[in-house]
Formats: structure tokens, sequence, C-alpha cells
């Protein structure tokens, strides 16, 4: 679900789209898009755990140059460089920065769609184990004849299985729904 008005066919949409469709080009041609992908992570690892970065990302109250010195400073000392760093002033020179998280998610999605990945969303009552994750990412290879990149979410009031969507098809195999279609049949029974 998009946030901060970044919904589909919104503006900050569109520069998002525009910005990580030029930055995969570019990146393909140069035969680096792994190395930009790694960039462009770790510098999103560090905005979600720096509430000031994330600060700085959003904020109009810093100028473009402001905003590119402070960016250029910590990428310099994050080791993140070459085309993903180059892409990051970019954005802060251009006074993108607050679009930058979407650019991530829009490159990301390129790359997963040229490397033949699927995404799959799939939900959780409690984090599985390592070999339960294992075994439900090759429950989906099977079922996707591709690689899947899988979003693991965590929601307790499922109670127990899972839910799974993959494109438009969901399974939804939670304890709560069963125990909700349970409640309906007892209620017709009655």
């Amino acid at each position: 679900m998009a946030q901060n008005g970044s919904e589909a066919g919104s503006p900050v949409a569109g520069v998002a789209a525009r910005y990580a469709s030029a930055l995969f080009e570019l990146a393909r041609d140069e035969r680096d898009i792994d190395g930009v992908a790694a960039g462009l992570d770790r510098f999103d690892a560090m905005l979600q755990e720096s509430a000031d970065l994330r600060r700085l990302v959003r904020s109009p109250v810093f100028s473009g140059n402001e905003q590119a010195a402070a960016i250029g400073a910590l990428l310099d000392r994050a080791g993140i460089d070459g085309l993903g760093a180059n892409f990051i002033r970019l954005a802060a020179a251009n006074r993108r920065l607050f679009v930058l998280p979407e650019m991530i998610r829009a490159f990301r999605a390129l790359v997963r769609v040229s490397k033949g990945f699927v995404r799959a969303e799939v939900s959780v009552a409690e984090r599985p184990s390592d070999a339960v994750l294992e075994e439900i990412k090759a429950s989906l290879r099977d079922v996707a004849r591709s690689e899947v990149d899988l979003d693991l979410r965590i929601d307790p009031s499922l109670i127990g299985g899972l839910v799974v969507k993959i494109g438009s098809r969901m399974v939804d195999a939670s304890l709560r729904t069963k125990l909700n279609g349970i409640r309906l049949a007892m209620r017709e029974a009655r």
C-alpha cells in the first residue's frame, strides 16, 4: 500500500517511476544492476534506522545544497559509491530526496521483473523458523514456476496458518478465517 500520496498515478509515483526507470536503464547499460541495488539497499537500511536521516530526506526546510552536502557525507562514511551513490546525490541536488524511498521501491520492482522474480506476500501469525520459511519459499517457487521474492509480514491476528498473495491470486489458510467460517456455519445451523 502506498503512503504519503504516492499512490499509483500520483505525481510522486510518476516521479519515482521515471527516476527509477532511468537509473535501471543506466545500471543495465553499465552492467551494474546488482551493485546499484546493493548501494540503494544499504542507504534504505540507513533510512529505516535513523529518524534524523528520515527528517533530512522529508523536510522542505533544508536547502538542496544542505541536503546534498549531508547526503554526500553520509554516503562517503557508509562506503556507498558508484552509480547508486551518484543517483542519491542527484536526487538530493534536484530536491527529490522526499521521493527517494519510492524511487528505491520502484527500482527494486524493475530488478525483480528483469530477473524473472515473482513477488509473493506471505502473512503469518508469528515468525517461522528458517526451515519452515525455506519450505514456504520452495512451495511458492513450485506454484509460480519462477524465483520468488518473499515479503514476510507478521500479523498476530491470524492466530495461525498463513495468507499468501502472488499477483492477483490470494490463498487464505489462516486459523482466523477458518474460525470465522465455523462461526458462520454454526449461526446458519441454528
